[in-house]
């Protein structure tokens, strides 16, 4: 144990000579809550003197949660005693504690490059540069004013902005003049202290995130690589002329249903081709003819930037292994992989279905009973659109051999088919990212395995539970009270 923060010898007996010490100190001693207790364990009073806050490694910076360890355990070394591990005894001794020792060499690698915030905006950035925790130079410029300010030719700084449609061009063009360009989550800037106290702007947005990137203290948002990028523009693209041309078509039925005029169902990319053979009133043919017109145009657009969307894919394997699975197609998997970019940066399945916004929102803080609601509807909206079709096409598959088909009909009939949409694109994100992870196609075959090995599992679960029960129930039960001698006898 621990008195007054020095060794001392177990006081596992009361009549130590510890003990008695103890008692000693405690008539009168202004020291004596230093001691431990007669019977106490001096193991636990070393571990919590030693226990003291410190920052995480290197300059303080956390992990992309953003938020850091403050009570961490310092390491044993092999032989070292339990007393040595006091900050106080260290600091007697002369000897550095190890979070003095990082935040020292957080604090050289943190003065040899500057703190620099920025808010892009569409026209003007704000800039903002701090020295420890004083603003020393700020400015609204246009990205290329920067350049004496930020140029290849000034310090290297650590520079911060918040992820936008121009961030990734800002990224690299810092990274090509030189400097360390940090890209922030934007879910998650509010834990820098941006918003707070209903005081938001450029400047102020700028001067909070070179406070961060002065303290290391950064929600790092991932990157995206030149190819991810390209194929995740070319994407866009195609889907702003799909649903252009699919709002044309919602747009022309909702006309003809108006005029009761009957028209056969098709795909949209023969609509145009249908309402030239309709019979309608002239006067309805011109009300509809600008979108006609729009929509054979889009037509071509369409397929020329889906050849090339193909060419893209065609440097990808990724999207040619994903695309095995069914219900996924090319325009689902070149998504994914943009999107995800790499499968190694997630630990588990569970991980990107909450990247993507698939899991049940979580409230299970305090003393609150745990409740799940409806999924989170975080990360990318369109690959999620796009996973639910696939869901969607999976239900209709009427290949009844298929596990995952037979798992969602088994779904539907428990919770009905939106209940069972949402949990097929759960699995199937989970698949992907197992086939991409393992470099494998689909095998139902393997899927299937898996299932049954989680049924048995979950079968011998619920025996457990059933026979830790009626173990339960059976303790629980009254006993019988014996009657007395006299009773037994009728006295």
């Amino acid at each position: 144990m621990l008195t007054a923060g020095k060794a001392a010898s177990s006081p596992s007996s009361p009549c130590s000579a510890a003990a008695k010490k103890f008692v000693a100190r405690k008539k009168g001693s202004r020291d004596s809550r230093l001691c431990a207790a007669p019977g106490g364990s001096g193991r636990a009073v070393a571990l919590r003197s030693a226990r003291r806050p410190r920052k995480a490694a290197g300059d303080g910076q956390t992990d992309a949660s953003g938020g850091g360890s403050e009570l961490r355990m310092a390491p044993r070394k092999p032989g070292q005693k339990l007393a040595d591990l006091s900050p106080a005894l260290k600091t007697e001794a002369g000897t550095p504690t190890r979070s003095k020792a990082q935040s020292k060499q957080g604090a050289q690698e943190r003065s040899t490059m500057r703190s620099i915030g920025l808010d892009l905006g569409a026209k003007k950035i704000s800039f903002c540069e701090v020295k420890d925790g004083t603003v020393i130079d700020r400015a609204t410029v246009a990205l290329e004013a920067l350049t004496p300010r930020l140029g290849p030719n000034t310090p290297p700084a650590r520079v911060v902005f918040e992820a936008s449609r121009d961030a990734w061009y800002v990224h690299a063009k810092l990274t090509e003049w030189g400097h360390e360009p940090v890209m922030v989550d934007t879910t998650r800037v509010k834990m820098l202290g941006i918003g707070h106290h209903r005081r938001k702007n450029d400047r102020i947005d700028a001067e909070v995130l070179a406070h961060a990137a002065e303290h290391g203290r950064i929600p790092r948002a991932h990157v995206l690589s030149p190819e991810r990028q390209q194929l995740r523009k070319y994407l866009g693209v195609r889907r702003s002329l799909v649903e252009a041309r699919a709002n044309f078509a919602t747009t022309i039925r909702g006309i003809l249903r108006a005029e009761r005029i009957k028209f056969a169902s098709c795909a949209v990319e023969y609509l145009p081709e249908r309402l030239r053979q309709a019979e309608m009133p002239e006067n309805t043919r011109e009300l509809l003819s600008p979108m006609v017109k729009a929509m054979q145009t889009l037509n071509p657009e369409i397929n020329r930037i889906e050849n090339q969307l193909y060419a893209l894919c065609e440097r990808e394997p990724v999207v040619a292994l994903l695309g095995s699975m069914p219900g996924v197609g090319l325009i689902v998997a070149a998504a994914f992989v943009s999107v995800i970019d790499n499968a190694e940066r997630f630990r588990n399945a569970h991980q990107v279905e909450a990247y993507l916004g698939l899991v049940p929102r979580l409230d299970d803080s305090g003393d609150r009973k745990r409740r799940l609601g409806s999924i989170t509807k975080k990360g990318n909206s369109y690959l999620r659109a796009l996973l639910i079709q696939s869901a969607w096409q999976v239900l209709k598959n009427p290949d009844g051999n298929d596990p995952l088909k037979r798992w969602a009909d088994a779904i539907v009939q428990r919770r009905g088919k939106r209940v069972a949409v949402v949990a097929v694109a759960r699995r199937i994100v989970g698949i992907l990212w197992a086939m991409w992870r393992d470099g494998t196609v689909y095998d139902p075959s393997g899927l299937g395995n898996a299932q049954a090995q989680g049924l048995r599992a979950q079968a011998n679960d619920t025996l457990n539970r059933a026979e830790a029960m009626r173990k339960a129930a059976k303790k629980l039960q009254p006993r019988r009270i014996r009657p007395s001698t006299s009773e037994a006898i009728g006295m």
